[in-house]
């Protein structure tokens, strides 16, 4: 028979398994919590036509970038990453969508060309996976209303220019904010009252700051220092005198150049490296700087055509070939450097060779989760290059293309060391060794036929037809974005 005492251990053990498990219900916000808190924060900025070697860690000896040297000193700097294409609209739709430009939808600096609902991002794979996602600069892949506006393609946050035309200026009347137009009075009848790339970083380290307490994934397609030449004086000071004096006008009409333009370039880039300095600074003081993965790069070579003499000054895409707008290494090749304290070996160098379809698998898998089932991407995560641990899968070949209305104009293929180009389709297919001619000056397409003739067949199998887009975007002249 049961005594009173022995209902009262029972009636104990009930209520405290009753007890427990109402805590566990209670607590499982707050452990939900505390488990998203340990998903790493990621930051990925990339800069404008930023050339090769135009950064200190890189080689350059005339313009000054202590902070990303910094990173580069306390994290590791890649030495054969390539954009997604040798100009910005294409990359851009390489990195968000982990596709080369064989299989991605944009692949030509055309308005009209744009991401659909029905392509996936990088951003809506992190923000399926619990990241505030902030996009501040210079987006590229859809215009005001259409599928491609950045809100529709995962992003929670957006300043910044839609267009790459209207990213061509640093003093326009206005600029995008989510779904409107930010107007900027003090930049009409040609004043220069804000310097737009500074509001796109305020913004950014906004964004950061609101989500410091949950992961987040700030992507910052800085347009500097893409042309027109133009940055406020007190970052142009320090450079003064210091360069030959050159006049470097804009052929463009109504395109700002400069009296001075070595001077006026060097300190745009450093004004960038200044900006980057502020956003480690501010991951320190948010105690957050051991759990952010923060990237940086540029999105294609250093700047030619006019602006070729201004690059070369500065040996900028030394020792490649080549500049924004060719497959030739100087168009393609980029600087690279991962930070992460604790995760990422400082001072470290890799040769490993990547592109920007390799983003999205790589966030992926920083995030703990995966590309979803039926997602086709060309990618292969780095990340145990980054954590120096686990099988590093390399890529049997790194491809691109150029094409415009689903016609090729120029392309390029790289398998190990030998890299075929064929400047346009009209011209011969040219060979190097980049292993022993990083240069790309001797073309070894006679000495070997059968190389140039697999690579080829490489190349014509690395693509699918591009989707037709059609011709609705009507053209916008620079009075839609400057006065």
């Amino acid at each position: 028979m049961q005594t009173w005492k022995g209902y009262g251990i029972m009636y104990r053990e009930f209520y405290s398994i009753l007890a427990m498990i109402c805590g566990v219900f209670l607590l499982a916000p707050i452990v939900s919590e505390a488990s998203a808190k340990k998903k790493p924060n990621i930051i990925f900025i990339m800069a404008d036509d930023l050339g090769y070697a135009e950064l200190g860690c890189y080689g350059q000896t005339k313009i000054k970038t202590p902070h990303i040297d910094r990173l580069a000193a306390e994290g590791m700097k890649f030495t054969q990453a390539y954009a997604g294409s040798m100009v910005c609209q294409p990359s851009r739709s390489v990195l968000m969508t982990g596709q080369h430009t064989g299989h991605t939808p944009v692949r030509a600096n055309d308005l009209n060309q744009l991401l659909y609902d029905e392509d996936l991002t990088v951003a809506e794979v992190l923000k399926d996976a619990g990241y505030a996602t902030g996009i501040f600069g210079k987006w590229g892949l859809g215009y005001e209303g259409s599928q491609g506006h950045p809100l529709r393609q995962g992003f929670d946050e957006f300043t910044g220019q839609l267009l790459q035309v209207h990213a061509h200026f640093y003093y326009p009347f206005w600029i995008s904010h989510n779904e409107e137009r930010r107007m900027l009075p003090e930049n009409e009848d040609n004043q220069r009252g804000t310097y737009i790339h500074d509001m796109i970083h305020e913004d950014a380290k906004k964004f950061i700051r609101k989500n410091h307490k949950q992961p987040f994934f700030a992507y910052l397609p800085y347009i500097i220092p893409h042309v027109e030449l133009v940055v406020p004086e007190e970052s142009e000071r320090p450079y003064r005198g210091k360069f030959p004096k050159t006049q470097i006008l804009d052929p463009r009409p109504g395109y700002i150049g400069s009296e001075d333009g070595l001077v006026t370039f060097a300190g745009m880039v450093s004004r960038m490296d200044g900006h980057i300095g502020e956003i480690v600074s501010m991951l320190e003081e948010l105690g957050i700087r051991d759990n952010t993965l923060l990237i940086f790069t540029s999105d294609n070579g250093g700047q030619g055509g006019t602006w070729k003499g201004m690059t070369d000054y500065f040996n900028g895409n030394a020792p490649l070939r080549g500049h924004k707008g060719s497959m030739y290494e100087g168009g393609l090749r980029v600087p690279f450097i991962a930070k992460w304290p604790g995760k990422i070996e400082a001072g470290t160098t890799s040769d490993l060779q990547i592109g920007f379809w390799d983003i999205l698998p790589t966030f992926a898998q920083v995030a703990g989760t995966e590309v979803p089932a039926g997602v086709d991407v060309d990618g292969i995560s780095f990340l145990p290059t980054l954590l120096g641990k686990g099988d590093q899968k390399k890529h049997p070949y790194l491809y691109w293309e150029y094409t415009a209305k689903d016609k090729i104009r120029t392309r390029g293929i790289r398998m190990g060391n030998w890299k075929a180009v064929q400047p346009r389709m009209n011209k011969s297919i040219e060979l190097y060794d980049l292993g022993k001619d990083i240069g790309e000056t001797k073309n070894l397409a006679k000495q070997h036929p059968e190389k140039v003739k697999e690579l080829k067949q490489m190349m014509q199998q690395a693509r699918v037809p591009q989707r037709d887009f059609p011709q609705t975007l009507k053209p916008v002249g620079i009075k839609g974005y400057v006065k």
